[in-house]
């Protein structure tokens, strides 16, 4: 009997180590002999829940007044995760990406995941955020990338405020539950848990551990 091994992911669509954390992972299932026994979950987390469906300011102006930096601090912050994101391939545009409200982006991606599109659809929305300045916290911008991943029905969903708003709500409970305060955060079964982008080699790591410890119980009368 082969075992699954289940990885849950809490991320926000506008977190930057996030989608870094993510391409990471991808990256350490391409070079896992048994990533066809993976099911990866993704589940919703918040940032900022209160923050604004839009801001007027820079990604950069934004960062410097949330955590009290100089302008040119903000900026080459920015610019050393774009650099990394570079590092695995991806091309980001931070001076064009509008900081917003991901609570609706979150309902999208359950509305997703129940038509078996979830890791398209975020991919979708990274992108959309990250490189391309849209956004994502428009109804009618959600509803286009839906489309463009095979989601039907975003633009009904999201006419209704409440709609997978359970889900989402779900997800950021569980994560409190649990003890989650910042994301990436990756749990391998159930019984290891990393946090941040710090590589795909140290997720393959983990994900080696957990194997071996579910290939144990298999084999274990």
């Amino acid at each position: 009997m082969t075992p699954v091994l289940y990885v849950d992911v809490w991320s926000d669509v506008v977190c930057p180590f996030c989608y870094l954390g993510l391409r990471q992972l991808h990256d350490a299932l391409a070079a896992f002999e048994h990533a066809d026994h993976v099911v990866v979950r993704h589940h919703a987390f918040e940032l900022d829940p209160t923050a604004p469906r839009a801001y007027d300011g820079t990604l950069d102006e934004m960062l410097a007044a949330k955590y009290h930096l100089s302008l040119e601090r903000a900026a080459g912050l920015n610019q050393r995760v774009a650099d990394s994101a570079s590092e695995l391939g991806m091309e980001w545009s931070l001076s064009r990406a509008r900081p917003a409200n991901t609570f609706d982006a979150h309902r999208v991606v359950a509305l997703a995941a129940a038509h078996g599109r979830q890791a398209e659809m975020l991919e979708r929305l990274f992108r959309a955020y990250f490189s391309e300045g849209l956004l994502i916290s428009d109804r009618d911008t959600l509803s286009s990338l839906a489309e463009q991943v095979g989601v039907p029905g975003a633009g009904p969903m999201l006419a209704h405020d409440t709609t997978y708003a359970e889900a989402v709500r779900h997800d950021e409970d569980l994560a409190a539950r649990i003890g989650i305060t910042g994301v990436p955060a990756f749990i391998f079964d159930g019984r290891r848990h990393l946090g941040g982008a710090q590589g795909a080699d140290a997720l393959r790591e983990v994900l080696d551990a957990t194997w071996s410890d579910l290939a144990l119980q298999v084999t274990t009368p």
